[in-house]
């Protein structure tokens, strides 16, 4: 008798749009707005299976690109403000993971598994320094 017997069938659909566990019902499948959770707090099913790399983050990335960037050319095109207004006003709408110290470990700051060439070091040494002094 496996440990899917045991529990009623559960509507994906159901289980899917409200974050829970997809055997039990009841547990958590999240455990951030992103992050799923390593098993069910109550009938501790293993999420390894599901899996989604990166696929989550770049969809919030997306929407919320979008929706900052719709903005943006709205207020540009009905009001025409300076630089600085459009900077004070929709640099906090931008994602986390588009801020400098997360974009300078993507172009190989600390902690990046980048493989560093010759060429590469030299041509963004100037940039790796500023990339460490962001993320410090």
């Amino acid at each position: 008798m496996s440990h899917d017997d045991l529990y009623a069938p559960q509507s994906p659909y159901d289980t899917g749009l409200k974050g829970l566990c997809p055997r039990c019902g009841q547990g958590h499948l999240f455990k951030g707005f992103i992050n799923i959770a390593p098993k069910c707090d109550v009938c501790e099913m293993e999420f390894d299976f599901a899996d989604a790399g990166d696929g989550p983050a770049v969809f919030v990335i997306l929407i919320a690109g979008f929706i900052v960037l719709g903005a943006a050319l709205y207020v540009e095109i009905k009001y025409e403000p300076p630089m600085w207004v459009h900077m004070a006003i929709f640099l906090p709408m931008v994602p986390r993971p588009m801020m400098p110290s997360r974009l300078c470990d993507t172009l190989g700051g600390s902690g990046s598994a980048v493989r560093h060439t010759p060429a590469r070091v030299a041509l963004s040494s100037g940039r790796m320094r500023r990339c460490a002094a962001i993320s410090r």
